[in-house]
């Protein structure tokens, strides 16, 4: 099932002109792009590369501080962004084209997110959080990153959804949305990014099929939001989450003492082992080390480094004891992780 008929693309007069059918499209090899204007697609037997810089996509600068694939089908186009800076990041969008962002991992040591219609959000922990921005609506997010961001930004013409969802629940995308979170549209967007990774023609349809279901999910009736729940007999407030995880996140390859930790919360050191383990499910140890993995795997992901660099950028000393934890943490070595990404 197609979005709409017949396949259209986002143009720079703000109407939608031929993307490359779903079909017959597949990613180009990653590449870095440059800036928001150079998106590339191939089309099978056609020459090699159509380039379509007529497509609105957010507006990153500085140029060159993040890495961009994308992948289009019929009416949408989807789009992975991971920044490879630890430095001021500023994304900027406005186009006649509805947006969703969905945050896989993202930490910022200061930073404020603007969509109009909605008040400011200076939220420090972005991972999991969606926001929607209808057409024509300004979006402005600028962060000093504790950790990388990785999102996957869905674009989508509002003109043609009724084909899809019929005038009401069209209609029903006229409100935007700020760092919410929705278990099956999460789920729907993480597996069309990961469709997108895998650069696999033969899942064009899927990934068809992944964008009808997106806007079906992002277009239901919004749930009443449940009841924020009692933090855990013994755990940590949200002020001392917040305060601990922005902490470890800008202390990654730092050996960091419980006796620095619980004295950022005001606890002793026995109390906060406890009250970290019910709020976390780990240990102050495990935890940092987990987060150290999930940077490792971040930077895995890019050719640039070798794994001893890798191991010594998250902390590790030796490669042995990188290697080491790398597996117990994701069941692999770090070198097999890298060729999985690429396989």
């Amino acid at each position: 099932m197609s979005i709409c008929s017949p396949a259209l693309a986002l143009g720079s007069n703000g109407h939608f002109s031929s993307f490359p059918q779903a079909g017959t499209l597949s990613a180009r090899s990653p590449h870095r792009l440059d800036g928001h204007k150079d998106v590339g697609y191939r089309r099978a037997g056609q020459a090699p590369r159509i380039n379509v810089t007529a497509a609105p996509t957010v507006d990153i600068s500085p140029r060159g501080s993040a890495d961009r694939r994308v992948e289009a089908s019929d009416g949408m186009a989807a789009e992975i962004v991971e920044s490879t800076r630890e430095a001021r990041l500023d994304i900027r969008f406005q186009a006649p084209v509805h947006m969703l962002v969905a945050v896989e991992q993202g930490v910022r040591f200061s930073g404020e997110t603007f969509v109009e219609g909605l008040p400011r959000s200076t939220l420090k922990d972005l991972r999991r959080k969606l926001t929607f921005v209808p057409a024509d609506h300004a979006y402005h997010e600028w962060q000093e990153p504790s950790m990388l961001l990785r999102a996957t930004y869905f674009y989508f013409d509002p003109a043609l959804l009724p084909f899809a969802l019929g005038s009401t629940q069209a209609g029903a995308l006229g409100s935007p949305r700020l760092f919410f979170e929705d278990a099956a549209l999460s789920e729907t967007a993480r597996k069309l990014r990961r469709v997108i990774e895998a650069s696999d023609i033969r899942n064009s349809l899927y990934f068809e099929a992944l964008c009808v279901i997106l806007v079906h999910e992002l277009a239901r009736p919004h749930a009443e939001p449940a009841q924020p729940k009692a933090p855990a007999r013994g755990g940590l407030a949200a002020w001392q989450q917040r305060i601990l995880t922005d902490y470890i996140e800008g202390h990654l390859p730092e050996q960091i003492s419980l006796a620095r930790l619980s004295a950022l919360v005001q606890l002793s050191p026995y109390h906060f082992c406890r009250a970290f383990k019910q709020s976390f499910g780990l240990p102050p140890h495990r935890y940092h080390t987990s987060r150290r993995i999930e940077r490792a795997k971040t930077l895995l992901a890019k050719p640039d480094y070798s794994v001893t660099e890798i191991g010594m950028t998250v902390g590790f000393a030796e490669t042995s004891s990188f290697t080491a934890a790398f597996r117990k943490v994701t069941g692999m070595t770090p070198t097999a992780y890298h060729r999985s990404l690429g396989a």
